[in-house]
């Protein structure tokens, strides 16, 4: 089982930028797939990037390519995802998502907001 914090969360106008980082504790880091998941109001759960312990990344959604790239650092437990180029349409709730490979066990973090509005 594995913890996870997201930070970096905010309000930005339109084409602006924003970093959010997920941090990791518990079980081996090294184990997980790690990604990003987002929920907008009223809208289903999307995954929006994931990110293998070798540093292979995947991109889910179509949207996103191009303008967020996901990142992590096995050294400190950590993963990220640069936002930039921002949209209204990215105002989400952001959920940082582990995935044990070896069990398929998903533990999720709480959420951070990111709100895009001029």
């Amino acid at each position: 089982q594995v913890q996870l914090v997201e930070s970096g969360g905010g309000l930005v106008q339109p084409g602006g930028s924003l970093r959010l980082s997920c941090a990791a504790s518990g079980s081996s880091f090294r184990n997980y797939i790690m990604g990003w998941y987002r929920q907008a109001l009223g809208k289903q759960r999307e995954l929006v990037a994931t990110i293998t312990s070798v540093g292979t990344e995947n991109y889910d959604a179509d949207s996103v390519k191009g303008r967020f790239t996901i990142s992590r650092d096995n050294a400190k437990n950590m993963v990220y995802l640069q936002m930039d180029s921002l949209k209204p349409e990215d105002t989400a709730l952001y959920y940082c998502y582990a995935r044990d490979v070896f069990t398929r066990r998903v533990d999720w973090g709480q959420g951070t907001q990111v709100t895009v509005s001029s």
